[in-house]
């Protein structure tokens, strides 16, 4: 057997996975690294890792034999199927008290199936949303983790080491909480990444279609927008990209077939939001859009038949510039006020105590979605823990007032020209129904009752109480029964 030297293992040689072992090195840790295929580890030894003390395993066997007690086992392979092999292969190898980690993108319910069934084996199973691309495994993620709470203080000092640093040193990593917390907060911080740069194609299509503006120009407006309350990583890059040429001297972005990808994360989103009743209307739009995408051969020869208005622009097209701004971060702001209402249901629906300034924090760096005000975020819920929507905070209130009237201009201003802000438009019909006391759901209950006997509240009575009305004379008093799907 090989002397147990490793203080960590890691099971996946993908780039995350390579980047996350080269960091752990970084910070004095000694990992063990292993590939079902297992020519990449010779290749990473004698490449990346070459002058390293990252330790090189050919079996399953030898490379749980290369770990300290408690094991701490950690798979960076693809979500679904590949996650159950990798532990089922593992768990005859370890002993209790040992520790799996799965640092994938899984489906928050797998995970928490998993920390059950492996808790009745004494393996301690954590699910731990990584969030940074190969950049941020390499410099510093977000981390998530959640699971089982036993695991925690065996891999906070790993985590917390190799995890980005937020202003003040403080890592970009806490326990989330119990179960599937970790992925399900990860799954959401994706959720918004999808409305992020939603909103962001968004932006750039009104510059270019409508005031004609060129890569140039647009790296211009965005880096001068990265100065200011739009300072974030995914604009910063977006200035960046319009930088770029490809071989001919053209904008290399023009070059690139208008046909999106997602890996699923975002449609989960989605799916939850509806499972729990929230209305994540901004990062719905968002997955749809990629799916309209996708439609490609069908758009283009829907652009021969259909017909729209001049996508010009005739107003002042610095002060449209200034709107477009606006219209981004207040946008923005719903995208996450949205993200931050599904995960405060979905505590109180699975009976987890989620920190949700402390989730600001672990997004402040290392993650895709890290922005400035992340920082009003945590100092909204610092103030009142039990804030219920981000809106309602002194800060996002007024950052949203003050939005306004570009926000209106540009949701308006867009619809005359055709050009398509499912994100932008959502987010604005959101918070007009937020605000709204009243909304004409009144008649839509009359509607159920009239056709299905659905019954209906009063506001004249008190809540709980409902009723039924023989709509036609001739439908009787026998009402449906009452209930939410």
């Amino acid at each position: 057997m090989p002397q147990a030297q490793a203080d960590i293992g890691l099971i996946g040689l993908a780039v995350m996975g390579q980047n996350l072992i080269l960091n752990m090195n970084d910070h004095g840790y000694t990992v063990a690294a292993y590939n079902r295929t297992v020519s990449k580890v010779d290749d990473f030894l004698a490449g990346p890792a070459k002058g390293t003390k990252v330790i090189g395993a050919h079996s399953l066997e030898e490379f749980i034999g290369l770990l300290k007690r408690p094991r701490r086992v950690m798979l960076m392979v693809k979500a679904g199927d590949p996650v159950d092999e990798f532990i089922d292969l593992c768990v005859p190898l370890l002993e209790k008290g040992d520790i799996i980690i799965d640092g994938g993108n899984s489906l928050y319910k797998d995970t928490d199936r998993r920390v059950k069934a492996l808790k009745e084996k004494g393996i301690i199973f954590i699910g731990a949303g990584i969030s940074g691309g190969e950049e941020g495994a390499r410099n510093g993620p977000s981390i998530m983790p959640g699971g089982n709470p036993d695991g925690w203080p065996h891999v906070k000092g790993i985590f917390q080491a190799i995890a980005a640093k937020a202003d003040g040193g403080e890592p970009c990593c806490d326990w989330v909480g119990d179960g599937g917390a970790g992925h399900y907060v990860k799954m959401v911080h994706n959720g918004i990444e999808y409305g992020d740069i939603q909103l962001i194609c968004e932006a750039y299509n009104l510059l270019k279609l409508g005031l004609g503006l060129q890569a140039k120009q647009l790296f211009e407006v965005f880096n001068k927008w990265n100065e200011k309350q739009l300072n974030s990583y995914l604009i910063e890059i977006t200035s960046h990209i319009f930088s770029i040429n490809d071989v001919d001297g053209t904008p290399l972005v023009e070059k690139i077939l208008d046909v999106a990808g997602q890996k699923g994360t975002g449609k989960w989103t989605v799916i939850d939001s509806l499972e729990l009743g929230m209305p994540l209307t901004l990062i719905s739009e968002a997955v749809y859009a990629r799916c309209l995408s996708a439609l490609k051969d069908e758009r283009v020869e829907a652009n021969k038949v259909l017909s729209g208005p001049s996508q010009q622009y005739k107003g002042n097209p610095q002060e449209f510039i200034e709107a477009i701004e606006q219209a981004l971060y207040a946008s923005k702001i719903i995208s996450y006020a949205q993200g931050f209402m599904l995960m405060r249901q979905a505590a109180e629906e699975y009976k987890w105590r989620l920190n949700y300034g402390g989730i600001a924090l672990m997004w402040r760096g290392g993650c895709i979605i890290r922005s400035h005000f992340l920082n009003n975020i945590k100092q909204a819920f610092d103030k009142d823990p039990l804030l219920k929507n981000l809106l309602l905070a002194e800060f996002f209130s007024t950052e949203i007032k003050k939005a306004q009237p570009g926000w209106r201009k540009v949701v308006a201003g867009a619809v005359e020209m055709g050009i398509p802000i499912p994100c932008l438009s959502s987010a604005l019909s959101f918070y007009d129904g937020y605000r709204a006391a009243r909304l004409p759901a009144n008649l839509l209950q009359a509607q159920r009752d009239y056709f299905g006997a659905h019954t209906y509240e009063r506001i004249d009575k008190p809540r709980g109480q409902f009723f039924h009305t023989n709509w036609t004379g001739t439908g009787g008093k026998v009402s449906s029964s009452t209930y939410n799907a």
